[in-house]
């Protein structure tokens, strides 16, 4: 497993690199975002590592530009103390989780862990074909008649685990816990946020979804 580490504090891009590689992956390091940008861009990673707090191109940018080149690749972003807003940037720009600086060295190993783990391919995966799109989780695609709908990592993230359990009830803390992290699973107004987002790309009627259910109370349910 490849991962990038794109950190411009010595210190905590030695040590983090120094942990990733105990564990076993190859880890790359960039100093600043522009640096960051291009290696993501041209070379192939399982995992990103991205400081938000970056010289000539800061996180946010590069995680922008990421998304809009269509990269999937999951990105795990540092930001400081206190940086509510610029964790919520992060999160809506398409970055998969973030981690607050100072962070315990065994914490991140387990973020970096839980998205390489979100990240892996689907192999041969069902085609889920309903009344207003239509699903390939292999290749990750959803489609209408109008076209392609584009979902940010999350969204998939979140659509995927409800098509595997179609049908069935799927709790809250198990949707929090699975895409964001156990650390999460009392942070339900992520998904009022993205099943919303969800049901707007998705949903014919999004204030009347039919595919998209919520148990209320107790979590959300898949339906052809």
């Amino acid at each position: 497993m490849r991962v990038l580490l794109v950190e411009d504090e010595a210190a905590i891009a030695r040590d983090v690199a120094s942990a990733l590689a105990e564990t076993g992956y190859v880890v790359d390091i960039a100093r600043d975002g522009e640096e960051g940008w291009f290696r993501a861009s041209t070379e192939d990673y399982d995992a990103i590592v991205l400081d938000l707090g970056l010289p000539k191109l800061d996180g946010l940018s590069v995680v922008r530009r990421l998304r809009e080149e269509d990269s999937t690749v999951p990105i795990l972003v540092l930001t400081a103390r206190g940086a509510w807003l610029q964790r919520v940037e992060g999160i809506d720009a398409g970055a998969d989780d973030y981690l607050t600086k100072p962070f315990g060295m065994d914490e991140l190993l387990a973020r970096v862990r839980a998205a390489l783990r979100r990240g892996q391919p689907a192999g041969s995966q069902p085609v889920v074909v309903t009344q207003d799109f239509t699903v390939d989780l292999a290749a990750k695609r959803v489609t209408t008649d109008a076209g392609p709908i584009r979902l940010t990592p999350t969204e998939w993230h979140l659509l995927d685990l409800l098509i595997r359990h179609t049908g069935k009830l799927v709790s809250r803390q198990q949707l929090l816990s699975e895409v964001w992290g156990p650390a999460y699973v009392k942070e339900t107004n992520y998904l009022r946020v993205y099943m919303s987002q969800l049901r707007q790309k998705l949903e014919a009627d999004p204030s009347h979804p039919r595919h998209i259910i919520t148990e209320p109370g107790m979590g959300y349910r898949f339906e052809l």
